[in-house]
């Protein structure tokens, strides 16, 4: 547990010194780099549950699939066909390959770029959505980030405190409802409180209350995309995704929650605005 809380408080520092010092571009980048990371333990599990993707190939395009809305803005690029571009690669890639595992590499490795690095890209798009107020992008990528991330400790704390009631023990044991119910309360009073802290940079509609509202759903699926994470490591037998992180595991454990919950927070965003 030391390890665990002394890892979270050191990733919320490189966070936040990212941010007050490059600003969006480094926030980003960021991202970018969490995709890429994320992307070689998923595909090392989808590895190790039999399937043969390509994994520093995906990685490499992913990453660049995930900052592609932040490209086009800055640079003018076409960005919007890498994903197209990424599936023409790995279909040529894969007449390189033996033909029982074609199949699968093709299938493995698209899953990757999909699930990790498109549904990632959605952190991009809070943080890009408002040029002319980036400051707001910045509080908005924390928010969502906070509310996810807060979601699992508040699950945890509230299943050890409270937890009777499993809730999914084929897929993961030790959830219950009551940690479930505990991680998105905690998740809507955190998300209130930065609505709070930050209501001169936030839309005006966008007060404590109506954060915590909009973070109920966002740490729900946050919960789920943790299944996810959890399904995938029954199926390859391993414990953790990496061992990057000491006490959390490897990047992918840190950025599960992310994935779904990044376009949900960005889809209710768009609808505020």
């Amino acid at each position: 547990m030391t390890k665990r809380i002394l890892s979270t408080v050191l990733l919320w520092l490189i966070v936040i010194g990212a941010l007050w010092l490059f600003r969006t571009t480094g926030a980003v980048l960021l991202v970018g780099l969490i995709s890429a990371l994320t992307l070689l333990e998923f595909y090392r599990l989808l590895a190790g549950a039999g399937w043969a993707p390509f994994a520093k190939l995906g990685a490499l395009l992913g990453g660049l699939i995930t900052v592609a809305p932040w490209l086009a803005q800055r640079f003018g690029l076409p960005t919007e066909h890498l994903l197209a571009l990424a599936a023409v690669i790995f279909a040529i890639r894969i007449l390189g390959e033996r033909a029982e595992t074609r199949v699968e590499s093709l299938a493995a490795t698209l899953f990757g770029q999909v699930y990790v690095a498109f549904m990632l890209q959605y952190l991009v798009r809070i943080l890009i959505a408002e040029p002319a107020l980036p400051e707001r992008g910045l509080v908005l990528f924390v928010w969502t980030i906070a509310v996810a991330k807060f979601c699992d400790v508040g699950a945890l704390l509230s299943g050890l405190a409270l937890g009777r009631h499993l809730m999914s023990p084929t897929i993961s044991p030790k959830k219950t409802w009551e940690g479930a119910a505990g991680g998105i309360l905690t998740s809507m009073v955190v998300g209130a409180l930065i609505a709070w802290l930050s209501r001169g940079v936030l839309p005006p509609n966008f007060s404590p209350l109506l954060a915590a509202a909009l973070a109920a759903p966002v740490a729900a699926v946050a919960i789920v995309s943790d299944l996810v994470e959890s399904i995938l490591k029954r199926r390859a037998a391993l414990k953790d995704s990496g061992g990057l992180i000491p006490g959390i595991g490897g990047m992918f454990d840190l950025s599960d929650s992310l994935i779904l919950a990044a376009p949900v927070a960005c889809l209710l965003f768009a609808l505020l605005s």
